[in-house]
């Protein structure tokens, strides 16, 4: 793949996976290993269910401003429920991001080892359907971010299996974003230039324009998926685990032409996250004389994220 300003991230089908794995492994791998995003149709998520979230989404945060703060804890670091406009800001930026947003986590039974760091879910009185609608979403992320962590253990010469047992109970997120229309001359952006901190981020309403990757040539790229496909990135998790082999690779979403600002954008963005315990340790594959290993001291994923979440302004020291 040439390395030159008009690269664009190569559109993928996970459909390959069942008649040919070896072959998408490999595929996925090498866009990953160029752009640290790969594009993906044929993902398995149900088009009528995303079209509900859509809804369900959009319905939300048309809700009024005080409705939507019942449903937000401060101390709560952004884990569950609303985080409010112009909160969260990227790691070294100087403007808060013009976004607001909910999160939905993993739902845990009683006494289960991570309640202590892994809250529960906040759920709103409305939407009534908002509920079993975002629980259903979230099992079909974990079920497709599943197959690609598969795909990703066979690209680095592991057993296909060898995720299964980091993200079980994982501490995973499914974020509903909301991009409010903005003033033409709005400071700042919707959403500053950052790397995700998790293992890998699926995200769905890309189609809008506005999200773009920083290239190896300095260039912001824009990306472009086909109607319905994820968007997939390697987080700052995957990328310590390979030691770099897999970059976490810097994106942001841009404001829209002057004519698009008195619109709302929309997102669902997937963070799949290793349950709290795993232990962060370069992959003895991805170490070599060449590529020494970056990472000698070894981290639970659960003192990364907080690490993280301290960083970028959702949780006070």
């Amino acid at each position: 793949m040439p390395d030159t300003p008009m690269a664009q991230v190569p559109a993928l089908s996970l459909a390959q996976n069942a008649t040919d794995p070896d072959g998408f492994a490999a595929a996925l791998g090498a866009s990953f290993e160029r752009f640290g995003f790969a594009v993906v149709s044929d993902h398995g998520i149900a088009p009528d269910l995303i079209a509900h979230a859509w809804a369900e989404t959009a319905a939300f945060f048309a809700l009024p401003d005080d409705e939507k703060r019942r449903y937000y804890t401060a101390q709560g670091g952004g884990q569950r429920g609303y985080t409010p406009f112009k909160t969260e800001i990227a790691k070294g930026a100087a403007a808060v991001d013009l976004k607001e947003f909910w999160h939905v986590g993993r739902e845990l039974p009683a006494g289960h080892r991570h309640a202590a760091v892994m809250p529960p879910n906040i759920w709103p009185e409305a939407p009534v359907d908002f509920k079993t609608t975002f629980l259903a979403l979230f099992a079909a992320f974990d079920q497709a971010g599943g197959v690609l962590l598969s795909a990703i253990a066979r690209h680095l010469g592991l057993a296909p299996d060898w995720f299964g047992p980091a993200v079980k109970d994982g501490n995973s997120i499914l974020r509903l974003l909301h991009y409010p229309p903005i003033a033409a001359d709005a400071q700042g952006v919707r959403a500053g230039a950052h790397e995700d901190i998790n293992l890998i981020t699926l995200l769905l309403g890309a189609e809008e324009a506005g999200l773009e990757l920083l290239d190896r040539d300095g260039r912001w790229l824009p990306i472009k998926p086909p109607e319905g496909a994820l968007v997939v990135n390697v987080g700052d998790m995957l990328q310590r685990l390979t030691n770099h082999v897999l970059p976490s690779t810097t994106h942001r979403v841009v404001n829209p032409p002057p004519e698009r600002r008195g619109h709302s954008r929309y997102s669902m963005p997937f963070f799949l996250h290793p349950a709290p315990d795993f232990l962060i340790e370069s992959l003895p594959a991805c170490v070599s004389d060449a590529h020494p290993n970056r990472y000698p001291a070894p981290i639970t994923a659960h003192d990364y994220l907080h690490e993280r979440l301290v960083e970028i302004g959702l949780v006070k020291q």
